[in-house]
Order: C-alpha cells, then structure tokens, then sequence
C-alpha cells in the first residue's frame, strides 16, 4: 500500500481529543466563560480554544494533565500534528522538536521555535534554548502556533511558538506523582495548591532518575516550580519562579551496522580503530544545565480595551562536553513584553504589542583529553551579547457572519555581537526586517472553519552558529580551533491552507484538522557533522530550498454500550523538503522523517471499581530517511514501526497506570548526526530504546 494512503488508514483508526469527564479524577483546567477577561492571567480551556480559533491557520491545543505520564516532552506531544519530536536517549536530555523544518538542523537541538512559558519567551536573546529544562507535569495546557501563525512579537521563525501554560492553586489542591520503568527510570512529584479570597499560589518540586538504556546515558533532573497570583479592581498580578537542575550523559552516535547489532552500546565497547578514537568511556561527554527564572505578568483593563506587561529574567549556567570540545556558557537574560488587545463593535479586534530581550553570555571552549575526557587547552573565549527590539500589529475584522480577515505586521530589530577575548577578533551583526501575514477565516458550518495564509519568516542564526568551534583529527587535540562565522538571515515565505471541526456533538464528537503549506526558503542555515558525528561549522545554503508538508490529526470515541466507549487519536505528519538548486538540487534536506503517525486506540469502561482504559498505540516511520544532504544510498535512517501498549485505572483522586512500549523489542535509530555527504560505516545513529515498562500512580488531594 502507498504511504500517504496507510497513513490516512492509520488516521481512520483511534485517538482521543478531550476526554469525558468520567475519565479524569478532577479538573485541573477552567471551562471558564467565553472571552479572555474571565481569567485572563491563567489557563482557560474555553478561552485559548476561543483564541485559536481566530487564528487563520495551522495550531495545536495539548492538554497534559489528560496523559497517564508526562515524563518526557513526546508523552504530552506525541499525538499532535505537524510537531515532530525525535528521541536522544529517551528521558530528560534534549530530544530534537521540529514544526515545518524549522531548527532541525542544529546540534545540538537549540533554535526554529520560540518556547513560552505562561506567554514569556524561554529562548535566550539569541533564539536558542535547553529543551531540557521543560517540566512538561506543571502546565495546564500547551498551546502550539505552527508556523507564522504566532501571537506574540518574538516569535518570527519558520517553526512558529510553543505556549506552556501553567498549572495554579486555582486548578489543583495538592498532588503526589510516582513513577518506575525499566533501565532505572524513576520519577516523583509533589505539588500543593492554596487559593484565598484574591490570591492563590502552587508550589511544585519534582525529581527524575534514568540509569539508560545503552551505555553511558544515565540522566537526572530535578525542578521547582512556583508562581502566586493576585486579582481585584480589573486589575491581575501574577509572579512565577522556575529552577531547574540538568545532568546527563551523551552517549554519542554509532555506525549504523550496531544499530542492529549491539543497540545498547556506545563507540569504546569494540577493538576498531574508530572505537579506540572515540572511546565514550574516556572521552565521557556529558551536559550539565542549571537555569533561575524568575518572571512577572499584569493584566488590567476591559475586553475593550486590555493591556499586559510581562517582565522577566533568567540565568543559566550551561556545559556541554561533547566528545572532543567542552563549552562552558554563562548567560543572563533579561527581557520585556507588553500588549494592548482591544475591539471596536462586535466585527473588529485589534492588537498591537512590543517585546525587548537582551543576553550576555560568556563562552569558553576546552579541548578534551582523548586519554581521560578531561578539559585541556583553552581555544575559544567569547563575550557574547544579543538584543531584539520586536514590535507587532494586527487585526481580525469580521467582513461577514461567515467570513473573517486577520492581518498581522511584525518589525524586528536583531544584533549578535561577538568578540574573542584571545585574538581580539570581533563580528557584529544587525539585521531589521518586517513579517507581515494575511489570511482568512470561513466559518463553512457552525463545527467547521476553513482558512489560508500567507506569511513570511525571519530568522537569525543563534551564537551555537555564530562561534564555530573544530578538533580536525579527535587524536590531536591541539589541533582545536574556533572562529567567528558571518552568517544570514534565514527568509521564507509560506502558503498555507487547511480546515479543521467536528462530526457530532459533545464528548464523542469526531474531531479533526488538516493543514497543507508550502514554504519557498531563502539562505537556509545548516548546520553538518564532520565524520566523527561532531559538528563541522553552519552556512547558508545558496542554492534556495523548499518546505512542504500536510499536517493531519483525527480523534474521538466510539460509544460501546452505556457505561463503554473506544477512544481513539491519530496523527500524520508529512515533510516534503528539498533542495532547489545550488549543490544539492532535487535532493531532499537531511533531518526530518518523511512520513510520522502517531496512532492510539483505547477501549474504556466505568464501573464500580473505577473507569479503565487500556489498548494499543504505534508510532510508524514508513519510509527510509537520508542523513546526509547528497542523500547517498544506504546512508539513511531506516523505518520502523514501534507498538506500545497503555493501561489506566481512575478511581475519585487516584490515577494508577501501566505503559509498555516498543513490545517487538524493534531495533531502530531514533535520530543521527545530519552530514554533507556520509557513509553507513561512519558513526552517526542513535539506537532508539528497548523494550520498556513503567508504572505510575498520581494522587490529587
């Protein structure tokens, strides 16, 4: 069968959307009334699918305190379309997120999305962030813009923004999680809620421990999560503090022969020469984060007229030993957001909103010791700063009852400053430039809206880029060196059209969305490894290159009696890109799977002894993925079909759960090291985990 056509197969089996409310133990985020203004600094379910809906084009609302785990960020986003996420090592390191392409390129994975928290940007100044340090447990909801169809001024990529919304001691009491899995996962949290009269507040601590699956790829993280809010005369204040504290091992790519052969091991547990060269065991490449946030949003006004300050600061000690350089970075982040919303009648809604974010980083590069892993000669030593200064306008006029317009005008103003310590040599760069989007609503039925956009994008190479660091022969490592490379802006303009509604009505409504756009990209930033799977340097591709995809995702449930149901998601993700002309013409750009679905069929049933859900899930990669850009025969990440297997007791304020997932114990390369040119002998794949169980049980007091 075809594969466009097994995946609308695929899509035709199970997924659920929102669950009845028999399903959940309490609710943890607000129906509130229609419009923002009824709870405008925390999450409201009714609001942002309200707002979502005016957006004319591709989003995405998660809702995580639905899922059974929420351990890594692929358990909360696994089944949305359009976001595909490729595993590390399958715990809490740094697995690659991608929408439309966007960022794939970079290693590690740091830029081509702006993350939110409550609406603030995560990203440092320069647009790269530690996926990481995401504690996917404390957010209500997760509210995707794919592509230009953002909302706030600091988002102008390709990729688009992710909002993590966060849990409040309006939405919950008190919560205690556990969880235990094979290869030593372990996982905890406690989480209390007060709420008083004009106030409430929620403090949440939690604790993650993975032995690991192959070789040398133990990781832990531990995170506090606090925020308090305060509302009275129109006007609310809320102030939230994260700390995060980030450890893991990196256990590095393989030759793609050990995939199948030895998927647990790592480059040092054979006699070659390659692995005497890159023995991990020696060499010990690790990552080591830890980031203080502190952050502060007001809202006061009317729903005529509604103004927001968001403030914020961050500070973030990072080091990333990879298995011949070890980066130290030291940043501080400082920024600002404010926004107006207003509305003239019932047809017009305007905005207008500016952003200001500054980082100073310093950055110093060690060579590492081939005999010992330790750190030796200084090579590189950068002060490092960037600074945006964003602003946006925009408006959704209702030109019919059907019909609706929205129009959005971003202006960016970008500088990437860079200076070595050591040579003196220094690179400022500066670049301004507008992103305007035009699009259209058409409320075709009252459950199904069709829109189409047009859009363009910018994007700024972050300092990962920027500051180029080498070790030519991993043998030698004098022979270490660093330099500061002139880089462009990434452009692109994009088509996009797409519809999304629902069969039926209430809780066993059909929901579903399609969305089919097309990106022509200019000065592409790539970034290739060098045969040892160690990063090379990053260009902009001259030659022109195309984005293409179809977004696809359906869900709902089955009724099976009075007291049974079948719920069911599934998604499709389809990358269609390649290179127009220049070196590569026609071949496709290395990185992301062709074809992703995601697919989960649950059988439910409520009776004395609580509600159980249980049933089977399958993550399918139907094609061959090429990891290098010259798309060399056998250089490619083969397919895979993995079968997972789910099982769930509610009973009041208890939620117990079992997972199960890769039953057939399929050997597989979960994600690679993206080169110009590649052979399958060279290290450069990442085997995927084993077979694996967990256990949890969460409860909610």
């Amino acid at each position: 069968m075809h594969p466009i056509a097994c995946a609308l197969a695929l899509l035709a089996l199970p997924a659920h959307a929102d669950e009845p409310a028999a399903v959940l133990p309490a609710v943890t985020v607000r129906a509130d009334a229609a419009g923002e203004g009824a709870a405008p600094l925390r999450p409201s379910l009714l609001a942002e699918r309200e707002r979502l809906a005016r957006v004319p084009g591709g989003t995405n609302l998660a809702l995580p305190q639905q899922e059974a785990r929420l351990t890594t960020l692929r358990d909360v986003l696994d089944y949305q379309p359009g976001v595909v996420i490729q595993d590390f090592f399958g715990a809490t390191d740094q697995p690659r997120l991608s929408i439309r392409g966007s960022g794939i390129q970079s290693n590690p994975v740091n830029r081509g999305v702006v993350l939110l928290q409550d609406g603030l940007p995560l990203n440092e100044a320069d647009g790269s962030f530690i996926i990481g340090t995401l504690e996917p447990r404390n957010s209500a909801l997760v509210s995707v813009r794919r592509g230009a169809n953002t909302l706030t001024p600091s988002a102008t990529t390709l990729g688009g923004e992710l909002d993590f919304q966060s849990l409040t001691g309006s939405d919950q009491k008190g919560l205690a999680r556990a969880e235990f899995g094979s290869f030593g996962r372990k996982a905890l949290q406690g989480a209390v809620g007060l709420v008083g009269e004009q106030w409430d507040g929620r403090i949440s601590v939690s604790g993650d421990r993975f032995d690991g699956y192959r070789h040398h790829s133990a990781s832990q993280r531990d995170a506090l999560h606090a925020n308090v809010g305060f509302q009275g005369d129109g006007v609310e204040n809320r102030s939230y503090l994260s700390w995060t504290d980030l450890e893991f091992e990196i256990p590095n790519v393989v030759p793609k022969d050990r995939v199948g052969s030895a998927p647990r091991g790592v480059m040092g547990d054979g006699s070659t020469p390659q692995d005497q060269l890159l023995n991990i065991y020696r060499r010990d490449p690790r990552r080591e984060a830890q980031q203080l946030r502190l952050a502060n949003r007001t809202r006061w006004g009317s729903d005529a007229l509604r103004q927001e300050l968001g403030l914020y600061w961050q500070d973030t000690d990072d080091w990333f030993k990879d298995p011949t350089v070890g980066t130290r970075t030291d940043s501080r982040t400082l920024g600002a957001q404010w926004r107006m919303d207003g509305q003239a009648g019932a047809q017009l809604r305007w905005h207008t909103a500016l952003a200001w974010s500054r980082s100073h980083m310093d950055r110093r590069l060690q060579a590492v010791s081939p005999a010992n892993g330790s750190e030796l000669q200084l090579f590189g030593d950068y002060g490092l700063r960037a600074e945006n200064l964003q602003g946006q306008l925009g408006a959704d006029w209702r030109v019919a009852p059907a019909w609706s317009v929205a129009g959005q005008l971003g202006w960016s103003r970008q500088s990437r400053d860079a200076s070595s310590r050591q040579t003196g040599q220094r690179l400022d760069q500066q670049w301004t430039f507008a992103t305007p989007k035009i699009g259209v609503n058409w409320q075709a039925t009252p459950a199904t809206r069709v829109w189409a956009n047009v859009s363009r994008s910018q994007e700024a190479p972050t300092f990962w880029e920027i500051v180029a660091a080498t070790v030519p022969n991993p043998a030698n490592p004098a022979t270490a060196s660093s330099s500061l490379t002139q880089l462009d802006l990434q452009r692109a303009t994009t088509w996009e059209i797409g519809s999304q509604g629902r069969w039926g009505e209430g809780a066993r409504a059909t929901q579903w969305q399609l969305a089919y756009y097309r990106s022509q990209v200019a000065d592409e930033i790539l970034s290739v490894s060098n045969a040892y799977g160690q990063p090379l340097g990053t260009t902009n591709y001259a030659g022109g290159t195309r984005h293409q995809g179809v977004e696809a995702g359906l869900s709902g449930s089955w009724a099976l009696g009075a007291n049974g149901a079948l719920d069911w998601r599934g998604s499709w993700t389809y990358s269609d890109f390649r290179f127009k002309d220049g070196a590569y013409a026609g071949n496709r750009i290395a990185g992301v799977p062709r074809h992703l679905i995601n697919a989960e069929l649950m059988w439910r049933s409520a009776t004395a002894l609580g509600t159980w859900r249980l049933g089977p899930n399958l993550r399918w990669m139907p094609k061959d993925t090429p990891i290098d850009h010259a798309n060399t025969p056998g250089s490619t990440q083969d397919s895979y079909a993995l079968l997972g297997f789910k099982l769930e007791w509610t009973q009041g304020p208890w939620r117990a759960y079992l997972m199960a997932e890769n039953l057939t114990g399929r050997r597989y390369a979960s994600s690679f090291a993206i080169r110009d040119k590649a052979t399958a002998a060279q290290p450069g794949y990442l085997p995927g985990l084993g077979r694996s169980v967990a256990v949890g049980v969460n409860y909610l007091f």
